[in-house]
């Protein structure tokens, strides 16, 4: 592990790096569908029932609600989701993909996958799987440093 004497090498900083990277890649190939790489979330929590509303989609996407409902008012501008009134709370409003959402979805999925194909070219099966326990573990560590918890819990 490194001393902190050269911060460009420390796991923060390649991480951030390699996001980045990630993220430009993600953003290139999901721009001809009509995506972009912060959809995603929505997406699939529309898509699998996770979320529903602009406070569920924010909570379960990590971000909180005044980038959420920007997010939504392109989204639904771009002809991606439309909304309705929440029959159980006239406060709210469902959220839900369009047809033509759920018709490119298959194929962000497709093409966002590929890309992580791509970015793992040249690691075994075994390292691919090792990498991803490591930077599973690593944003347990610091989800409990941000939040109290401890990775045990």
């Amino acid at each position: 592990m490194s001393d902190g004497r050269n911060v460009l090498t420390t796991p923060g900083h390649l991480v951030s790096l390699a996001a980045r990277g990630f993220a430009r890649l993600s953003e290139a190939r999901l721009k001809p569908l009509g995506f972009g790489i912060g959809h995603l979330p929505v997406l699939v929590a529309l898509r699998d029932g996770e979320a529903s509303t602009q406070r569920e989609l924010a909570r379960f996407a990590r971000i909180e609600q005044p980038p959420m409902a920007q997010m939504l008012r392109r989204m639904e501008r771009d002809g991606l989701i439309s909304r309705t009134p929440d029959p159980n709370d006239g406060r709210s409003q469902r959220v839900v993909l369009t047809d033509a959402a759920l018709a490119r979805l298959p194929q962000a999925i497709t093409v966002l996958f590929q890309g992580n194909r791509d970015a793992l070219e040249g690691f075994t099966d075994g390292e691919a799987e090792q990498f991803l326990n490591f930077l599973s573990r690593l944003l347990a560590n610091l989800d409990g440093l941000t939040t109290g918890r401890s990775y045990a819990e």
